[in-house]
């Protein structure tokens, strides 16, 4: 065992503690609003919204619910962000300047977002991380992965300056700003020199090159790029699998996309097995991880400087195109959530977000304890004549199909398209399995479909035509990624395409086969 290790093994006895430790999230997060509110009541923003006013009120959440309305990135970034960001003015939205923004890929229509990042909620994002570190420590059937190094894969870590504040990636953010010491760093890889470069396809030669000078026993990162990674690491070598290289590869930490229709082509990737561990960590912040091996919920994390609030996932409150249909909706706190309902999360936090739809949607399975599951987005869904198909659907139906035909499903999308007098569903997805057809697994997921989704299966019957799939490289996928200016460690391929981004997604592939 490295002294790196060794030290770090330490932490063990720690996370043993944690996890018998049982936090109140309800109080955790009633701590959390009174301090947001008590930070910022001074700041442009607390000052217009009468933060003051909502601390002295017998009720502080009803209060604050009443008199903040809910708002999306566009609103909160023309009304407050962009002045912040452009001016360099200080006390907007969060006391202080705000030192970075985290371009953001996203998956929506919408150009690179700039969100927030001030030093308090780097510190949070930095105790949540501690907390994960120590939990995973601390479990004896992962504890091996800590004697040796960890494969970090995120975006490049350069930063841009623009007057008194630097923008880029999250990752490079960090990586500035939480500079690990320096035996720590040494415990990391691939190193700053590599992790510093812009183009991802220098980056993955460069860690393939790297691969046999290291001894790693567990990754962190986007699953499609730690795949791809690892995929070049065993077709540079000629390896039949990552173990040959890394035997003591024990756990991946992944996060940014739902995990399960990746898990196949990992584990075929893979000589034994290996700890799949959730986080839940976006530009917004860190608010959750996996902490049980055999349940795959995440934890809410009450304490890591976010006020949560959830507003059901309806038609009372969301249009046909996922807006907010009030600026003012009915969300509930922990107290409130009913287990098994989708709700649309807004956040308040320590960069100055203030009831912002993050655009995630989520359910609980046990709202005490904090455990629930990501099951979309509130602009991905795909519901053009009445099936009503959330993300969760869609993986669920991929994962499904996958595991009966053995495909080796690598990435897909899909979009609803007008059909004569009905609509078709069609998919674009690429994988491994030659001998499986189109029409196999179109047949395959649609009977899956049906069975996850009542609504799909009545409108098969009637406006809903048979599926139409379309198979294409996984290459594809990465290279539209590029042309829309988003190959970074935090891309990920939208499940679902509408408008805009369907015609541009429709168009490279015509031009892909043209050439």
């Amino acid at each position: 065992m490295s002294i790196i290790g060794a030290l770090i093994q330490k932490g063990a006895r720690l996370g043993a503690l944690y996890q018998q430790i049982a936090p109140d999230l309800r109080a955790q997060q009633q701590v959390q609003l009174e301090w947001l509110l008590t930070k910022a009541r001074d700041t442009e923003f607390g000052i217009y919204y009468g933060f003051q006013d909502i601390l002295q009120a017998p009720d502080r959440l009803r209060a604050f619910q009443q008199q903040v309305p809910a708002a999306d990135y566009n609103r909160l970034h023309q009304r407050w962000w962009q002045a912040a960001q452009q001016e360099d003015r200080p006390n907007v939205c969060w006391p202080g300047l705000t030192p970075y923004y985290a371009l953001s890929s996203g998956t929506s229509q919408a150009a690179s977002k700039y969100i927030p990042v001030t030093d308090d909620m780097l510190r949070a994002m930095r105790r949540s991380s501690r907390k994960m570190a120590l939990h995973l420590a601390g479990c004896p059937v992962r504890g091996r992965h800590i004697a040796h190094p960890m494969l970090v894969i995120g975006s490049s870590t350069s930063l841009t300056r623009e007057g008194q504040h630097e923008y880029g990636d999250l990752s490079g953010i960090i990586s500035t700003r939480l500079s690990k010491p320096a035996l720590l760093s040494r415990y990391c890889r691939p190193g700053k020199d590599i992790s510093v470069l812009p183009d991802w396809n220098d980056r993955i030669e460069r860690i393939a090159a790297e691969a046999p000078n290291w001894d790693i026993g567990s990754a962190a990162g986007n699953p499609m790029w730690t795949h791809l990674i690892l995929e070049r690491i065993l077709e540079r070598y000629r390896l039949q699998h990552i173990h040959e290289i890394w035997p003591n590869f024990n756990v991946f930490v992944h996060g940014g996309v739902f995990f399960e229709p990746y898990r196949p082509a990992f584990d075929r990737l893979m000589g034994q097995s290996v700890h799949y561990v959730d986080a839940y960590m976006a530009s917004e912040g860190f608010f959750g991880f996996q902490k049980a091996h055999d349940d795959r919920a995440l934890n809410l994390l009450g304490d890591s400087g976010v006020f949560f609030e959830f507003v059901p996932f309806d038609e009372e409150n969301f249009d046909e195109n996922g807006d907010l249909r009030s600026e003012f909706p009915r969300a509930h706190g922990l107290d409130t959530v009913v287990p098994g309902k989708t709700y649309a999360l807004l956040l308040s936090s320590c960069a100055g977000a203030w009831r912002y739809l993050l655009g995630d949607t989520v359910k609980f399975t046990n709202p005490e304890q904090g455990a629930f599951f990501i099951t979309g987005r509130t602009k991905q869904f795909l519901s053009v004549c009445g099936e009503h198909l959330s993300i969760d659907n869609l993986n669920a139906a991929v994962q499904e199909a996958d595991q009966t035909l053995q495909a080796g499903v690598r990435e897909f999308c899909v979009a609803g398209i007008r059909h004569g007098s009905g609509w078709r569903h069609q998919w674009f997805v690429s994988m491994d399995n030659p001998a499986v057809s189109p029409k196999t697994f179109a047949a395959a997921l649609d009977q899956a479909l049906c069975r996850l989704n009542d609504d799909y299966a009545v409108e098969r019957k009637y406006a809903l035509q048979q599926i139409d799939l379309t198979l294409i490289p996984n290459r594809h996928f990465m290279d539209w990624l590029e042309h829309r200016g988003k190959l970074n460690g935090q891309a990920k391929i939208p499940r679902v395409l509408k408008g805009a981004q369907l015609e541009d997604f429709t168009h490279f592939l015509k031009e892909r086969a043209g050439s």
